[in-house]
């Protein structure tokens, strides 16, 4: 029998509790991999768009010229984005001060905290389905494990009822119920190697970003001031919270 006939076998021979790890198995299985490719799409795309923003970025003349490509093409990666959040907060101290507390503090301290927030929130959209990458990763083995444990016990429990004892009679019950374990594996390895590359290539990107961070707050605060625009873009109440 190959392995499709064995999994057909076990499933028709387990219980309810068997077919239910069984099909918790699947569904971890199917959300893993959703998380995997979506994720690697995701990866893919931002590495393309930060790559052009970043060229677009050091080749301009000014920030003045980099607000203008931020106001016609909205920011959909995490530099584009912390660039569009800081210049939007220096124009804002420059033409309204600090009238709230959330705007206390000179210019580059409510930058800093700007990009700060900026940071935080490109870091939580980074590692959107790592914790679940790493549920499933830690729980399907227990899972496998625990379907072949009540497999071989059903199914030694059917061989002592009908009093076969020999090796043929235990070996087939046995090595299908071992099944669970190899697919609790099989879940587990993929979403184990997937969360290891995705947090190595977030650590990566938030590296760049810290860096570039500070490159933009030394424009931004050493003699790079930006045009106060008081019809700036409806995206800034948007970047700002409404600020």
């Amino acid at each position: 029998m190959d392995f499709k006939d064995n999994l057909t076998h076990f499933l028709a021979q387990s219980d309810g509790v068997g077919q239910t790890l069984f099909a918790l198995l699947a569904a971890m299985s199917v959300a893993s991999w959703y998380f995997i490719v979506v994720k690697t799409w995701q990866g893919a795309m931002m590495r393309r768009r930060s790559a052009q923003f970043l060229k677009t970025f050091w080749d301009a003349a000014s920030l003045d010229e980099v607000a203008r490509y931020l106001n016609r093409h909205a920011p959909n990666e995490p530099f584009a984005y912390l660039a569009w959040h800081a210049i939007t907060a220096a124009r804002h101290h420059a033409a309204h001060g600090a009238h709230r507390l959330h705007e206390a503090g000179s210019a580059s301290e409510f930058l800093t905290r700007s990009m700060r927030r900026a940071i935080d929130e490109e870091t939580a959209r980074l590692e959107w389905g790592l914790t679940a990458l790493a549920s499933i990763a830690s729980t399907a083995p227990f899972v496998g494990l625990f379907g072949t444990v009540w497999g071989v016990y059903h199914a030694l429990l059917g061989i002592g009822q009908g009093g076969a004892a020999t090796l043929d009679q235990i070996a087939g019950p046995v090595g299908e119920a071992l099944i669970m374990t190899g697919l609790g594996l099989a879940v587990a390895i993929p979403a184990v190697l997937a969360y290891n590359a995705c947090a190595r290539a977030n650590r990566l990107v938030l590296a760049r970003l810290d860096a570039y961070a500070h490159d933009l707050f030394a424009f931004l605060t050493t003699g790079a001031p930006i045009a106060v625009q008081p019809d700036a873009s409806p995206k800034a109440a948007v970047v700002l919270g409404g600020a």
